[in-house]
């Protein structure tokens, strides 16, 4: 079996490649030939196009090759190096995609080319950034402004995108500046999705004087794990504990079945949780005797 320090560099290559190869396909097949907006440097090519004889692969990797320059120089060696990767990667891919015959074809329709692009374009952000990975590019423009004026990096995205799209917006008609920002919002959206996707979980919050037989029929039926806060009930305040449990969602009907079925009065609050790092999630679930015993 492979270590798990190589399986986790071949997952992070791999998330790197076909995320690149994916951001490449969407830009080629959507954005160019619709004459669709978007921010970075794409976009910025996209406009230097309209005015150098330089394709927009070319442009893009001239770019990347200046911003991943000036991020050695003042962000450091460990930004550079985690960065590379796709500030070379994604032009090169751009490239390819840009000669397969017909992508260019795919549909005539532009609505649903923003649809597709801002879907697929967040899905390939979502899984560079889920390996700790960067795109490079804009992002390289954002944290060097961060560092040098510390103005929060969300503002700097939003404001180096406004300018980006707005330079885009003098070249084409209103509309595609309107299916521009459809683009931009799915974009945000799928890429958020993806970056919690599969890391999602199911925090139950249970009060109940039942408490002790809740948290072992929860532990030992279900075999699920259990914290027990300290609380103390507001009308009679009478001292007890609680009981919070972290579940997969599949687990939700049968979990609180089971806590009602036990005490049918039981007080129970449910909440989706967006990430659980950690034992029995992130790690494998162990059993220390030492633990068992306290």
């Amino acid at each position: 079996m492979l270590k798990k320090g190589y399986k986790d560099y071949l997952k992070t290559t791999a998330f790197i490649i076909i995320g690149n190869a994916l951001l490449a396909f969407v830009v080629a097949a959507f954005i160019i030939p619709h004459d669709i907006i978007m921010g970075g440097t794409t976009g910025i090519a996209i406009v230097l196009n309209r005015i150098l004889p330089v394709d927009t692969a070319t442009l893009v990797l001239i770019q990347n090759v200046i911003l991943l320059i000036l991020g050695l120089v003042v962000l450091g060696k460990k930004f550079f190096f985690t960065t590379v990767a796709s500030s070379i990667l994604y032009p090169v891919m751009l490239g390819v995609m840009q000669r397969i015959p017909g992508i260019d074809n795919i549909t005539d329709d532009t609505l649903l080319a923003s649809l597709f692009a801002g879907v697929l374009m967040g899905i390939a952000l979502g899984l560079v950034m889920r390996v700790g990975s960067s795109t490079g590019g804009m992002d390289v423009v954002n944290l060097v402004l961060h560092k040098w004026l510390h103005i929060p990096v969300a503002v700097l995205v939003w404001a180096t995108d406004i300018i980006v799209v707005g330079g885009q917006a003098l070249f084409v008609k209103p509309e595609k500046t309107l299916f521009g920002i459809v683009v931009l919002v799915l974009e945000a959206y799928a890429l958020d999705k993806i970056m919690i996707f599969g890391q999602a979980q199911t925090q139950l919050y249970i009060v109940s004087k039942k408490y002790e037989l809740i948290r072992e029929k929860l532990i030992g039926e279900l075999n699920l794990g259990v914290t027990m806060p300290l609380i103390e009930t507001g009308l009679l305040s009478i001292e007890q504990k609680a009981v919070l449990c972290i579940i997969p969602s599949r687990k939700l009907f049968e979990t609180t079945e089971l806590v009602q079925s036990i005490d049918p009065n039981a007080f129970i609050t449910i909440t989706k949780i967006k990430e659980v790092r950690g034992r029995g999630f992130t790690k494998a679930r162990e059993y220390l005797d030492e633990e068992i015993d306290n």
